[in-house]
C-alpha cells in the first residue's frame, strides 16, 4: 500500500511539473500582453506597473479583427464541410466494399498522410493558381478539404465497422437508395467520430499560418493568424500587440475545445482500433 501511494505521489509530482512547463508560456503571454514594449523588455517576468487594455484595443483596430474572424470562419466552414462529406462517404464505401481495389485506394489515401506539406507547397500553389483558387477564401477552404480528407477517412473507415450492416440491408429492402441509406441511417450513427474530426480540424485550420500565407495576398482576405503577422517588422517586432492578438485569436478555439474535448479521445479510440 505504501509503495502504491508513493507511486501516486511521484506521478502527481511529475504531472505538476509538466503542467507548469505547459502553462508557463501561456502565463508569460497573458502577462506581457498588458505591458508596453519598453516595460516588457525591462522585466519580462514582473507584473505590469499598470494593467491596461490599450494593447488589445490597438490590436483590434490595426488587425480589423472582425473581418479577420469572418474570413477565418468562412475558410473553416468550407474546409470542414468538404472534409466531413468527402471523408465520411469515402470511408463508408471503402469500409463496406471488399476487394483489392478498395484496399489499394484506402492505402493510397493513408500514404498521402506521410508526405510533408513542405514537399508539396510549391506545386500546390501552382495548381491553385491554375484553378483560380489562389487568393480566395472558398478556394483556401477547398484546399484544406483536400489536405484533411486522408486523416478523416482513416477515422471514418474504422468507425463505420461499428455500424451493423443489418441496418443498411433493411433500408435497401424498404427501397432506400445508397445516398438515403448513408445520410438517413449511417451518418447519424457517426456522430462521435464526426465530432472528433470537427474538433481536430478546427484547431488545425483556425491556427494554421503557412498555407494562408502562401495562398492569400489580398489584405481583405487575411485570416486571424495571418493578420497578426503585420506586427512583425523587418527590424523590430511589436511583441505586446503580437501577444494580445494571439490571445484573442486562441480564445474561441480554446472554448470550442473545452466544450467538446471528451469527443476527441472517445472518437479516436473507437475509430482507430477497429
Amino acid at each position: 500500500m505504501k509503495s502504491k501511494n508513493m507511486i501516486n505521489v511521484c506521478c502527481l509530482f511529475f504531472l505538476a511539473i509538466f503542467g507548469f512547463i505547459a502553462f508557463f508560456p501561456i502565463y508569460m503571454a497573458v502577462l506581457n500582453s498588458f505591458k508596453t514594449q519598453g516595460e516588457m523588455f525591462t522585466s519580462v517576468l514582473a507584473l505590469p506597473n499598470e494593467w491596461t487594455l490599450q494593447n488589445y484595443v490597438d490590436t483590434i483596430q490595426r488587425m480589423d479583427i472582425f473581418r479577420n474572424i469572418w474570413n477565418t470562419v468562412i475558410v473553416t466552414l468550407v474546409g470542414q464541410t468538404g472534409i466531413v462529406i468527402c471523408a465520411s462517404l469515402a470511408g463508408w464505401r471503402l469500409s463496406r466494399t471488399s476487394g483489392k481495389l478498395s484496399s489499394f485506394i484506402f492505402i493510397l489515401f493513408l500514404s498521402s498522410m506521410l508526405i510533408p506539406f513542405n514537399a508539396i507547397m510549391v506545386t500546390l500553389a501552382q495548381v491553385a493558381s491554375t484553378l483560380n483558387l489562389a487568393d480566395s477564401l472558398i478556394g483556401l477552404g477547398l484546399i484544406y478539404t483536400g489536405l484533411g480528407t486522408s486523416m478523416a477517412l482513416f477515422l471514418y473507415h474504422g468507425f463505420v465497422k461499428t455500424v451493423p450492416r443489418e441496418l443498411e440491408e433493411s433500408a435497401r429492402i424498404d427501397g432506400c437508395g445508397e445516398f438515403q441509406i448513408f445520410f438517413k441511417i449511417v451518418f447519424p450513427l457517426l456522430k462521435p467520430i464526426t465530432a472528433t474530426i470537427l474538433i481536430l480540424n478546427s484547431l488545425w485550420i483556425w491556427n494554421d499560418f503557412l498555407l494562408p500565407m502562401i495562398m492569400l495576398s489580398n489584405v481583405n482576405n487575411q485570416t486571424l493568424i495571418l493578420a497578426i503577422n503585420r506586427f512583425f517588422g523587418e527590424f523590430t517586432t511589436d511583441w505586446p500587440r503580437v501577444l494580445s492578438g494571439l490571445i484573442m485569436t486562441s480564445i474561441p478555439v480554446v472554448i470550442f475545445y473545452v466544450l467538446f474535448q471528451k469527443n476527441i479521445v472517445a472518437g479516436i479510440a473507437e475509430g482507430a482500433i477497429k
